[in-house]
């Protein structure tokens, strides 16, 4: 389960518990590490899926992170847990870990061994160790990215009461600052049959190569297949053999969207992408929607992650409608990421 926000909290001081070990994964950069042995020293663990939009969104601050308080002693461990069963591949993982600028120690956690153990269930989750191996803090989801810094500050200072430490990062986007209100968005979207949102009447037929009606009337929070797809545990496809075009539509509210895609066939896939209508417009197109010599906006999925599809100014209602050819194109989930409430301030305790 993905995570927006929450408030940092607090987990127990000096009486707090020890930490549970980071056994049971693949270490793909910086290990093997463990508890015990870094004792001495404050430890961030933090749960993260590269097709995870919440969890992109907080990388930065993690990178920077490291990048200030490493050389003063903080360890930060990015314990990589897969949502979906292809983000267990190392080779991918490692791509992702390039591709964000991941220089601290990574874990492949492909059996949720380390999941298990710190008993988590959201993507992104934060712990803060102490220098004793103790769970001093903790937070799930996007937000609270100053507390969680000052979090770092303490435990640090805790060891080396002497460091100059330097102000917390300023919020790096508006609905990052604390207090900040932002509006409500379409929740999560799964498109396998185990969660599937689907809005057919038919609904999915687990397995089989079905030739779906898109019905025509559309509700928010649901996805509408017409043509031929194959539903899987965890996505929809587009058949092998399949002659007619695959395509799926929905209504959404959201300021930008996100899909994680697939080419299970290992070879690019093309998906055409329209909006109320019409092509996306440079305006409102994601970071990875292309155009072809007919001003058709699509995406070349060559890889299996998140793209990035949408990306209106504000925060709005609109008819999505997706379509390919490409045999064996996977499409797993849709996000959508909202904006900070201009005026608007939650007034904090």
């Amino acid at each position: 389960m993905t995570r927006r926000c929450r408030a940092m909290t607090f987990a127990g001081g000096e009486e707090g518990v020890l930490a549970p070990e980071l056994s049971g994964g693949f270490w793909l950069q910086g290990g093997p590490l463990t508890m015990a042995g870094l004792r001495g020293r404050p430890v961030l663990v933090d749960f993260w899926d590269y097709t995870c939009i919440n969890c992109l969104r907080t990388l930065p601050y993690l990178v920077e992170w490291h990048r200030r308080y490493s050389p003063h002693g903080l360890v930060i461990v990015g314990v990589h847990t897969p949502e979906f069963s292809f983000a267990r591949r190392p080779d991918d993982v490692r791509r992702a870990i390039a591709e964000f600028g991941i220089e601290y120690p990574v874990v492949l956690d492909a059996d949720y061994a380390i999941w298990r153990a710190y008993n988590n269930r959201f993507w992104p989750a934060k712990y803060l160790v102490d220098a004793q191996g103790r769970l001093r803090y903790y937070h799930f989801g996007e937000g609270a990215y100053q507390a969680t810094e000052r979090a770092i500050q303490h435990l640090l200072l805790e060891v080396r009461p002497d460091l100059a430490l330097p102000q917390p990062l300023p919020p790096l986007r508006e609905e990052d600052r604390p207090g900040a209100v932002c509006y409500r968005v379409t929740p999560e979207i799964y498109l396998g049959f185990l969660r599937g949102a689907v809005g057919n009447p038919t609904g999915l037929v687990p397995k089989q190569a079905v030739r779906y009606r898109d019905p025509g009337l559309h509700a928010e929070g649901f996805f509408y297949l017409d043509g031929p797809w194959v539903a899987d545990e965890e996505c929809v496809y587009r058949p092998w053999d399949a002659l007619e075009t695959s395509r799926v539509a929905l209504r959404y509210t959201a300021r930008e969207v996100n899909l994680v895609l697939n080419p299970l066939a290992g070879q690019p896939a093309r998906l055409d992408i329209w909006q109320d209508g019409a092509p996306l417009s440079p305006d409102c197109a994601g970071a990875d929607v292309r155009w072809d010599d007919q001003g058709q906006s699509h995406l070349v999925v060559d890889v299996p992650r998140m793209f990035r599809l949408v990306a209106n100014g504000d925060i709005g209602h609109h008819e999505l409608a997706l379509a390919t050819t490409t045999p064996g194109l996977a499409l797993y989930a849709f996000t959508f990421v909202s904006c900070a409430i201009p005026g608007w301030e939650m007034r904090l305790q």
